[in-house]
């Protein structure tokens, strides 16, 4: 699977600024093959589990997980930037390289003891996925784990979610 995985994934130097190389999903999503691939491995993962819904991170997790979800036959929610959803909100405020950001879900969308599985397409420093579990946790719900499709392990991310469990398909270290 992380061969497959980083086949598909193309390189972009010097990109959003200079001396970062982004990892560019868009080869992989084209693949029709390849994504069904890369949602039936974390489908067969999270089948045992049982979790009650996938979040999914704005706007990459929404990719995954919203085919994950339909394959486990239960609910997505989205973590949004702030002021994207139309409903009463709650959100969490987290620092970036080049200052903070803010995500948010609906008050309702994760109930008191639901499990979760919160997915993004990438995990590099953690800063958002860490928001993300902060928002289930204080909506009454618990991270079973946080998914990946791609890791930039060299960046530490796990280090970021050290009470919660990592996997990703395809690691960078």
């Amino acid at each position: 699977m992380e061969n497959m995985i980083k086949e598909h994934v193309r390189d972009i130097p010097d990109f959003p600024k200079p001396g970062i190389v982004f990892k560019d999903i868009t080869p992989l999503l084209k693949d029709a093959e390849v994504l069904r691939k890369i949602v039936e491995a974390f489908a067969e993962r999270y089948r045992a589990m049982k979790p009650h819904a996938i979040v999914g991170i704005e706007s990459r997790g929404f990719l995954f997980g919203v085919p994950l979800a339909q394959a486990l036959g239960i609910g997505f929610v989205p973590a949004r930037k702030q002021g994207k959803l139309p409903y009463k909100t709650i959100g969490i405020s987290y620092d970036l390289e080049y200052g903070q950001a803010t995500i948010e879900m609906h008050v309702d969308a994760v109930n008191k003891g639901e499990r979760v599985v919160v997915i993004d397409d990438l995990l590099a420093t953690g800063g958002t996925a860490g928001a993300a579990c902060a928002l289930v946790q204080k909506c009454g719900g618990s991270v079973v784990e946080c998914a990946f499709v791609v890791e930039l392990g060299f960046l530490h991310g796990r280090d970021q979610l050290k009470r919660t469990p990592v996997y990703s398909l395809a690691n960078y270290v």
